[in-house]
């Protein structure tokens, strides 16, 4: 995180214990991170070993709970499936479930076959589904909790250069409200993120050249880049008791694009 002196403190996530997939890079890291300094008890899947190591290192460095990294392809259902299973093993009763994994490689209509289609929804959409399923009966013991699912705004603008991926972010807004209605009545809420363009270092390795951001900086009532870890301030928030009555809702962060 970059400002900690913005960042406010709930004391209802300390020692809390929270799932994050895609935790090791990206938006993910900030989001392990934001967790860790409110001295919950953060586990995070990935398959980027070094990565998750470095991160792992530099929260324990700066004095946070160090988070706990376990191994896993979420496009194998199956693998996924064992990941979580052990997870429980170790930690019985989770709270908070942040399905942030994903991945926005650009693709035209014309270059999508029948196989990255799959590959495209395993990534983007399919896993979001299988985790929540398979830590609901964690989330219950807890007593309740708090479900966060990583949308975006592609549908919304919408982005014509990710269509596939496009698809599967509108079907979580879909799925968000389905699980938010299943699950209330176990007092487990269950929201949606919808990112803009959010300047993590991946974005600006591929994507962010300089027309980009200005194309990006010209849509945005905001000049300005938005920050991974001003995404997960909000997350921290819906996943807080501060956000006690709120369930069911989508939520734009993204300089007022759309």
């Amino acid at each position: 995180m970059t400002n900690k002196s913005v960042s406010a403190i709930y004391p209802s996530l300390e020692d809390r214990l929270v799932v994050v997939t895609g935790g090791a890079s990206g938006i993910g890291a900030s989001v392990v991170e934001a967790f860790a300094m409110q001295k919950a008890q953060v586990v995070f899947l990935d398959v980027q070993d070094g990565a998750a190591e470095e991160l792992k290192e530099r929260l324990g460095a700066m004095g946070a709970k160090v988070p706990v990294y376990y191994r896993c392809d979420l496009t194998d259902i199956e693998w996924l499936q064992r990941a979580v299973a052990s997870v429980i093993e170790r930690f019985p009763a989770i709270h908070v479930l942040v399905n942030n994994a994903g991945n926005d490689a650009r693709h035209s209509v014309d270059e999508v076959t029948s196989t990255y289609w799959d590959q495209a929804m395993a990534m983007n959409l399919k896993h979001q589904f299988f985790m929540t399923q398979a830590l609901i009966p964690s989330i219950r013991r807890a007593g309740g909790g708090s479900i966060i699912n990583m949308g975006s705004i592609s549908w919304a603008i919408p982005s014509t250069d990710v269509p596939v991926y496009a698809t599967a972010k509108a079907a979580i807004v879909g799925m968000t409200r389905t699980f938010a209605h299943i699950l209330g009545r176990d007092n487990i809420r269950v929201n949606c993120v919808m990112p803009g363009s959010i300047s993590t270092e991946r974005q600006k390795r591929l994507w962010l050249t300089e027309e980009y951001k200005a194309e990006v900086l010209s849509r945005q009532a905001l000049k300005r880049l938005i920050l991974p870890d001003e995404v997960a301030r909000l997350i921290l928030f819906l996943a807080s008791e501060d956000s006690s009555a709120i369930t069911n809702q989508s939520y734009v962060i993204d300089g007022g694009w759309i």
